[in-house]
């Protein structure tokens, strides 16, 4: 195949992609990479597929054997659409590299919460929206389970404190999807306090974003992790340095697994709420937020103690 046939084919890859809701701009910086070297060393499809597997595994990357695995996955999508136009395409087939055990993600309690959050507002500086800022952020994650990016993009008129109930317009994130994300009203009290701590000491009308950073600009994502993650450290929640632990994605899973575990509590059918737990996330279908769901024991229990009393009343005479 020519150059220009596979440039084609990614532009066409990445345009159907898009269109079903994908944002692709990782995937894209990886394809791009992965096309270069498909231009350079062959022009014969039947190669491809150990051009990809070399392409996935001698490049320099971070992650290791984890980012291997993903960047053979992103060429293996591609190419097995190309191949619907153009069958003499060789796809490397599945499993060919060991894929990591994902981590279980820390589930915090709500007394680590409240911890994070207390530590959070004795970060410097002095005087600072900064301590405010982070507290408030991590307060609304785990109430709502927003994701990070998701809450750093909120603007000034995405937060309705005066709604009934109270709310916050997700705007286009992660699908190309909006969603209205209800609050409880102590989660709009601890919003309008912020706001208020944000007019009294001056970072009013710096820009639109409702979360704003000692620069008057919009918050930045690796900023507030790397915060967190020193607090979190520093509470004894993750190791030292270099080892991975508890992190502000998983307060989006703990917010998941409390969800799934109130509505085990309250014995109702829990399979029939995944849905609107999926909405809830903004997701594009349940299956996607099993991702979130670890078995812990504030799930586990409520289920063993219905099971339970399932049995009992099965044998009872």
């Amino acid at each position: 195949m020519t150059a220009v046939a596979w440039s084609d084919l990614l532009d066409g890859y990445l345009a159907l992609r898009r269109a079903v809701g994908f944002s692709m701009r990782p995937e894209e910086r990886l394809l791009r990479d992965f096309v270069a070297s498909l231009e350079q060393r062959t022009s014969d499809s039947s190669t491809v597929a150990q051009i990809a597997v070399e392409w996935a595994t001698t490049r320099a990357v971070r992650g290791g054997s984890h980012s291997q695995s993903r960047r053979l996955s992103v060429a293996r999508m591609f190419l097995t659409v190309a191949r619907a136009t153009h069958p003499t395409i060789d796809v490397p087939g599945v499993a060919l590299l060991r894929t990591p055990r994902r981590p279980a993600p820390h589930i915090y309690t709500p007394s680590e919460v409240t911890a994070l959050m207390e530590a959070c507002r004795t970060l410097g500086p002095r005087d600072a929206l900064r301590p405010h800022t982070v507290a408030t952020v991590i307060g609304l994650l785990a109430s709502t389970g927003l994701r990070a990016s998701e809450a750093i993009a909120l603007t000034l008129r995405d937060v309705d404190l005066e709604a009934t109930p109270p709310r916050v317009l997700v705007r286009q994130t992660k699908f190309r999807k909006s969603r209205l994300v209800p609050m409880h009203p102590t989660v709009a009290d601890a919003l309008r306090a912020y706001a208020d701590d944000r007019h009294r000491l001056g970072y009013d009308d710096l820009c639109e974003a409702f979360f704003v950073s000692e620069r008057g600009t919009r918050l930045n994502y690796h900023v507030l992790a790397r915060a967190f993650v020193a607090v979190a450290r520093r509470l004894g929640l993750r190791g030292p340095i270099g080892v991975r632990g508890a992190s502000l994605h998983h307060v989006r899973h703990t917010f998941a697994v409390e969800r799934l575990a109130a509505w085990s509590r309250a014995g109702g059918q829990v399979r029939h709420q995944l849905p609107a737990l999926s909405v809830y996330l903004g997701h594009v279908r349940p299956q996607e937020t099993y991702w979130y769901l670890t078995a812990a024991p504030q799930v586990l229990e409520p289920a063993s103690q219905r099971f339970e009393t399932y049995i009992e009343a099965k044998v009872r005479p």
